[in-house]
């Protein structure tokens, strides 16, 4: 394993306003009564809701999820208070799971690629920008290509090699990411990721992948894809599982192509989208507008 960095990684700055706010995920059996009982417990502590979604599955019977963002002076000091009110309330008078997010408090992410750059360049531009919520904690790549392109951005580019001994490179993912990050990001991470490491590295996982699947498997999907005269091309952005590829979608998108597009054209609008919509799930994922739901999700916009 090798090192290369440069400077420090940029982090997120919460203004006054931003370490006030807070987000509060709410799921379980849809009843009547949740809203209001959500919207009281905020005003008695003093809570300003700022954005509230909620959806149901079913009238009767459904699951219920909602997303409410808030803000609230002192909101570290009075947290305790208000996560007693909510067991109270919502865990044992109505079943429900909750979570509650300070904003302030960006998740930490770990992207890992290989040599393709165009998506983890995408992320770390958006940081950088300030367009995505997060701290990026470091790059792991199996190849050591990308390390001068993230050198610029001042992020940690840490290069694993992967032989053949799979188990010993997860092994080392696994020390540098357990307990310091909070979101896996697999940006174009051209390695099966196994089972023993989702179980073990304890965060959700995001992965990336052009939308053939599962038709065009393997090398030169866009090739293969020209060769059908596909008129479609799109990109896919899912939570990784056991099961390659098939994991909860985040988000999806689509370009229509034609006759007239070679290869290179359909694998150079493939990677488009494929960066923005990755982007767009990492975004999501960190702002808390993603609820899982068996193998599938809601996603509040």
């Amino acid at each position: 394993m090798s090192l290369t960095q440069s400077g420090t990684a940029p982090t997120t700055a919460g203004s006054s306003a931003h370490d006030r706010r807070a987000r509060l995920i709410v799921t379980g059996a849809d009843q009547p009564g949740i809203v209001a009982a959500v919207s009281l417990i905020l005003r008695e502590i003093g809570a300003n809701i700022v954005s509230l979604d909620q959806f149901s599955t079913d009238a009767e019977g459904g699951r219920f999820f909602q997303r409410t963002v808030f803000d609230l002076t002192h909101l570290n000091a009075r947290r305790p208070a208000l996560e007693a009110t909510l067991n109270e309330r919502l865990s044992s008078r109505f079943g429900l799971a909750w979570t509650l997010t300070p904003a302030g408090t960006p998740k930490r992410v770990a992207i890992f690629a290989s040599k393709s750059d165009h998506c983890l360049l995408e992320l770390l531009w958006r940081h950088r920008r300030g367009e995505l919520e997060m701290d990026i904690a470091m790059v792991v790549s199996n190849h050591p290509d990308l390390a001068n392109d993230v050198r610029q951005f001042g992020i940690p580019f840490i290069h694993v090699p992967v032989s053949g001994d799979k188990k010993e490179a997860e092994q080392q993912h696994l020390r540098l990411l357990k307990g310091n990050v909070d979101l896996v990001v697999l940006a174009r991470y051209m390695q099966i990721i196994s089972d023993d490491f989702l179980q073990d590295v304890g965060v959700p996982v995001i992965n990336i992948h052009h939308s053939f699947l599962p038709a065009f498997i393997g090398a030169g999907p866009y090739q293969k894809a020209k060769e059908r005269g596909v008129k479609l091309i799109g990109a896919t952005a899912h939570y990784v599982t056991k099961d390659l590829d098939e994991g909860p979608i985040i988000e999806q998108d689509i370009v229509r192509v034609s006759h007239v597009q070679t290869a290179a054209d359909l694998a150079r609008q493939g990677a488009d989208v494929e960066r923005a919509v990755l982007a767009r799930a990492v975004q999501w994922h960190c702002e808390d507008r993603v609820v899982r739901d068996g193998n599938s999700t809601v996603v509040f916009r």
